[in-house]
């Protein structure tokens, strides 16, 4: 099967005989998932073996090397693969940083990880850590790189220096606009890193073009279980926040992260009301419809849910005018707004955060819940803070930008 023009970092590895000579007679190791694929469906692992490299083991980031766990704070276990007798480690169970132990299994590590665009999806986190322990360990680096389906558009507060977590890795907006190959080159710059950094770059990846950021001509295979489809990784930037709350995003259902929110509780065709009144801008770059659900599993288990289903696709989307994290945002104020005493925030152990709140974590500082629990606090006021940040944040990546 042919996909035109465009290729991804690992297709242009294995298509390219002087990036194989590098390889060859040196230890190797692939950090993968599920959409670690060929342009014809087959897994990176297997390719990479099939053309003769010496792979020696493998890694598996946040869900695992086969993404079957299911939510947060679910670790995956060491393995030996049966295919091929390597050891598989986690990098998302005993340890989120690679020990010395495992980073000592190879010279070459190549990073083959589908990102969603986003700071809190945790594989960006996983590449800052191996970066780190790869100048440690004298070790090789290469980003096999793919799109970012969310394209290059920015948004969200920059994390605040001393709220790092594994769902924070560096001051960075929640909608960072980069590919891994070029997040790795900023981490770089960012943290002063030696460390020998090669990206395979893609062939053909136009952020702004047909797709916005996904080719057309590319299969959508989920980077983890709830990462369903384009719609999701174009609303996740706004709609992740709802982990951080009591409101259902639609986990224990077939579109999870694709809501504002669902609850059995609120009013959601008022809720959407309220947003049209408060910054009707917001609104814009997708189509929002009052749904119902009833959650299998998770937040409301079994109970019916009114929601507002985003759809950023079709005739709908708006590439340049659609902003996941202050949609999300003004569909907290609104609920506030109607339900000024809503236990809005839930309070529990967030990616190993047990101090500070969930929503806190997730956007690395308070600003976002402080202006959503103010009642003076206006549309323009986020507005303003997050647009010096997100300003601010264009200038510095500039220079790292490969496509």
């Amino acid at each position: 099967m042919t996909t035109g023009s465009f290729k991804t970092g690992i297709d242009r590895l294995l298509a390219d005989p002087e990036l194989l000579r590098q390889l060859k007679g040196r230890r190797v190791a692939l950090v993968a998932h599920p959409a670690s694929v060929t342009a014809d469906l087959v897994h990176s692992l297997d390719a990479l073996i099939a053309a003769g490299v010496q792979v020696n083991s493998a890694f598996g980031p946040q869900h695992g090397l086969k993404g079957d766990k299911q939510d947060n704070m679910v670790e995956t276990a060491d393995e030996m693969d049966p295919r091929y007798g390597i050891p598989v480690f986690s990098l998302y169970g005993e340890v989120r940083r690679p020990t010395g132990q495992m980073m000592s299994s190879a010279d070459v590590f190549l990073f083959d990880l589908q990102d969603l665009g986003c700071r809190i999806y945790t594989f960006v986190t996983t590449l800052l850590y191996l970066l780190e322990e790869a100048a440690k360990a004298g070790k090789e680096v290469w980003v096999l790189d793919r799109p970012n389906p969310a394209g290059r558009p920015v948004e969200g507060t920059l994390l605040v220096p001393g709220q790092e977590s594994f769902v924070g890795a560096a001051p960075m907006p929640m909608r960072h606009g980069l590919t891994m190959g070029e997040m790795g080159q900023w981490f770089i710059a960012h943290f002063g890193l030696d460390v020998a950094y090669k990206v395979v770059a893609m062939e053909g990846w136009r952020p702004d073009g047909e797709g916005f950021g996904w080719p057309a001509s590319r299969l959508w295979i989920n980077p983890s279980p709830n990462a369903a489809n384009v719609n999701m990784a174009r609303a996740y930037a706004g709609t992740v926040m709802l982990e951080g709350t009591t409101l259902s995003e639609g986990r224990g259902t077939t579109r999870p992260l694709e809501v504002l929110f669902g609850a059995p509780d609120v009013d959601a065709s008022g809720v959407h009301k309220v947003m049209g009144k408060l910054a009707p801008d917001w609104l814009a770059g997708c189509a929002i419809r009052e749904c119902w659900f009833e959650p299998t599993f998770h937040k409301h288990a079994g109970k019916l849910c009114n929601a507002l289903m985003i759809h950023a696709e079709g005739g709908f989307y708006d590439h340049h005018a659609f902003r996941p994290w202050r949609l999300q945002a003004l569909a907290f104020k609104a609920i506030r707004v109607l339900y000024p005493d809503y236990p809005l925030w839930r309070d529990f152990p967030y990616e190993y955060e047990r101090e500070r709140l969930a929503i806190d974590v997730i956007n690395g500082g308070p600003a976002l819940r402080e202006w959503v629990d103010d009642p003076a606090a206006r549309p323009d006021d986020l507005d303003a803070m997050t647009s010096h940040d997100e300003a601010a944040w264009v200038a510095e990546v500039r220079e790292h930008l490969l496509y």
